[in-house]
């Protein structure tokens, strides 16, 4: 954590973090509004695993369901080297996608403060939130859920300040 000085005022800069999983592009869109606005650092999951296509779709659903971890590319950042980690991804069978949950195993124990967002085609965030807080071992500190419609549209400008705001 960085600190600053401003006339007598301590102001401590929190370093931050957003990694995130996107199949089609839409959590990508929302993972880098996140890190412009926070000024945070960005890691991509990108998996070994096929996930495009209709029988990447299929897969992807029966990877979720099954808890599935994967192997993943090699990580620029360390989650362990930040004081709060955006971690996103899709909703999959309404549970969060196998490339995000497979990061969390991968870096288990590294994470201080969480912030958790994810997109859907219409819902199961719940479920998900829930899942990624039982693999974080970590309580979020705030939660952003938008459909695939605001996000293609940007129809999310007020949900992502009260988002940004909340943390």
């Amino acid at each position: 954590m960085q600190q600053f000085i401003y006339d007598e005022v301590l102001i401590l800069c929190m370093k931050s973090l957003v990694a995130y999983y996107s199949r089609t592009n839409i959590t990508e869109k929302l993972a880098k509004s996140i890190a412009s606005r926070t000024d945070s650092d960005i890691e991509e999951i990108i998996p070994h695993v096929n996930y495009q296509g209709k029988l990447g779709y299929a897969r992807a659903g029966k990877h979720a369901i099954q808890e599935k971890i994967i192997d993943i590319d090699a990580l620029k950042y360390d989650p362990e080297d930040y004081d709060i980690v955006y971690l996103g991804a899709p909703v999959w069978a309404s549970k969060a996608a196998s490339p995000l949950i497979s990061y969390i195993k991968q870096n288990e124990g590294k994470f201080k403060n969480v912030i958790f967002f994810s997109t859907a085609g219409s819902g199961g965030f719940e479920s998900t939130f829930e899942q990624m807080e039982k693999y974080t071992n970590v309580k979020p500190e705030a939660t952003l859920a938008l459909t695939t419609k605001e996000v293609k549209k940007d129809l999310f400008e007020d949900k992502m300040t009260d988002f940004i705001n909340q943390e």
